[in-house]
């Protein structure tokens, strides 16, 4: 349970935050032994999850890529852990990030180890980091890991940031296609076929055709944006269950140039996030279940949980990636092999994140560098098209009237 204070402490300032207890009595209890007195305390669970706050408010993976350099060089410096988060909570720009940096310095004022104090908030800090940590903790080299952390992020980041800024331009792009078009048939083209059948004058075949789509969208338009919202609505609640999420990642990466480039995405995330695990001394088969939870798409999560399933039952991780050949490509099993022979699959590993983001970044660069005239060419043929099947007749009844 969530309860917000406000407590004076021993210097006579006056404080607010939130803690989590498991009743009242004890979230007292708590603040008591800090040595804090007690102004107000109430409980926070019940308003929150009727007002379902957290449900319109996130950090952004931006603001954890700069917690952890933060934290890393706050730690370089022999600052407190405490001392640290309570730092970081009140400088915080992000209202929801000091709220649940304000709890984590709370439970390390109670006592908590700080991988434990992050792992109570799964919608900020992973499985990955909150294990990533937990290893600084039993190595001594707190501000060594979160420094990788704070590495490891912002390569994800980029990468990840990069490939949707890449699909943005086509999205746009065919939106204003489609909007162009609908503008054409409802408000155009009903304007200039007035004319042409005013005459009297057959029309050909392709004009009718025209025409004909014309009047269906001005006659029957809604039924289009109702099929339009039907669809969207069905694909929302289809990504609600995880039957559904499996089928759309499905869908996503069975798309011609565009699936490719997530698949290059999702194997460059698994061998970087593989490496600094093994790296960091986490079991293999602990870092691959880690790393099935945080890949992002629940194909290669199934994969995962399989290779994992493989490797405990005495398979080699080559051999158990070997058996998803259409997710895992042989170059990729040929090097794991090479690893695990020479016992430098931490190194190999690398150069397979490496690899797969150079083919990241050449998949983005060649499919915006296709898209982009590809869009352009379709657009004007399908307005031109569309032009001239409504002009050339007009065309006609003119020179027919001189």
């Amino acid at each position: 349970m969530l309860f917000k204070y406000k407590v004076v402490d021993d210097k006579g300032i006056e404080k607010s935050g939130e803690i989590d207890a498991p009743s009242k009595d004890m979230a007292i209890s708590g603040l008591q032994r800090r040595g804090l007195i007690i102004l107000s305390i109430e409980d926070e669970t019940k308003s929150k999850s009727l007002l379902s706050l957290s449900f319109f408010e996130k950090v952004p993976n931006k603001d954890v890529v700069i917690l952890s350099r933060q934290i890393s060089t706050l730690f370089e410096a022999q600052v407190s852990a405490l001392k640290t988060f309570t730092m970081l909570a009140s400088n915080a720009e992000n209202k929801l990030l000091a709220r649940k940096l304000t709890q984590i310095s709370d439970d390390l004022q109670a006592g908590v180890s700080i991988s434990g104090a992050l792992a109570k908030h799964p919608d900020v800090f992973s499985d990955f980091y909150v294990n990533m940590v937990k290893v600084g903790e039993e190595t001594g080299k707190l501000n060594e890991t979160f420094d990788h952390l704070a590495n490891y992020l912002n390569r994800q980041y980029a990468l990840t940031a990069k490939t949707k800024n890449a699909l943005i331009y086509p999205v746009f792009v065919i939106c204003t296609f489609f909007v162009v078009m609908s503008l054409m048939f409802v408000v155009v083209i009903p304007k200039l076929s007035a004319i042409i059948l005013d005459s009297g004058q057959e029309p050909p075949i392709y004009t009718k055709i025209v025409i004909a789509l014309s009047n269906f969208f001005v006659h029957y338009g809604f039924l289009v944006i109702i099929f339009l919202v039907l669809s969207g609505l069905w694909a929302w609640r289809l990504s609600a269950t995880e039957k559904g999420k499996i089928y759309l990642d499905k869908i996503k990466l069975s798309i011609p140039a565009v699936g490719n480039l997530y698949s290059k995405l999702y194997l460059s995330r698994i061998a970087d996030n593989m490496d600094t695990m093994l790296t960091s001394g986490i079991p293999i088969v602990r870092a691959i279940d880690i790393t099935s939870e945080v890949v992002g798409s629940r194909v290669y999560k199934e994969v995962l949980k399989d290779v994992a399933d493989g490797v405990k039952s005495g398979l080699s991780f080559s051999i158990a990636f070997e058996k998803h050949p259409e997710q895992i490509p042989g170059i990729m099993v040929q090097m794991v092999k090479v690893g695990e022979e020479t016992g430098s699959l931490g190194k190999i590993l690398k150069t397979l994140s490496d690899f797969y983001k150079r083919e990241v970044d050449d998949a983005i660069d060649t499919l915006v560098g296709l898209i982009e005239p590809v869009m352009i060419v379709v657009l004007g043929l399908g307005v031109g098209v569309l032009l001239v099947s409504v002009l050339m007749p007009i065309y006609n009844l003119a020179g027919g009237i001189q």
